[in-house]
């Protein structure tokens, strides 16, 4: 199996009022989230402590990043979509991290599993602190932002989806920072 890929990457930076505004249908997402197995056992999942409208509100700008990644072998299963994502996971986690950082923002990271943990179980299934609140972001999806909408008609970039147990022709990867 070949899991050469190459990557491109997308950026757009929109106003965060008009972005909420748009882009955001967190009742109507929700319900995606309530359906998962990790819906209230991550940190990065709902329900969330605070509500996660007030955790944005403030914020002016919104910078939204994306990655493309076309792997090299068509015929991939869709179990292998996980080995051609989480290098780029990490990368733009660590770029999202500093971005927040440098930028006095909030970020927001990728649906999944937590990549802080290798592969444990959440803390959260336990009761217990996280134990990387320094890291751990929620997703855009999971505060009830449009991700095929904020990819299409801001970053000029269609999400694909499986057919027949095959990855599609390509990936998407969407995140951002609210600042």
């Amino acid at each position: 199996m070949d899991v050469t890929y190459t990557i491109e990457k997308y950026q757009a930076e929109v106003d965060a009022k008009a972005y909420i505004e748009g882009f955001r249908r967190a009742d109507y997402f929700i319900t995606f989230c309530q359906q998962c197995r990790n819906y209230g056992h991550r940190y990065g999942c709902p329900p969330f402590e605070e509500d996660p409208l007030a955790m944005i509100v403030g914020y002016d700008r919104v910078r939204l990043l994306g990655v493309k990644i076309t792997p090299k072998d068509k015929t991939l299963p869709l179990e292998a979509a996980n080995d051609l994502m989480e290098p780029a996971i990490s990368e733009l986690n660590a770029e999202l991290l500093d971005l927040e950082q440098a930028l006095g923002g909030r970020a927001y990271g990728f649906v999944g599993s937590c990549p802080y943990c290798g592969g444990a179980p959440c803390a959260r299934i336990e009761g217990k602190p996280c134990k990387h609140p320094d890291k751990v972001r929620p997703s855009l999806e999971a505060i009830g932002f449009d991700i095929g909408k904020t990819a299409t008609d801001l970053l000029g970039l269609d999400i694909q989806w499986s057919k027949d147990g095959l990855i599609p022709e390509y990936l998407t990867l969407i995140c951002g920072i609210f600042y």
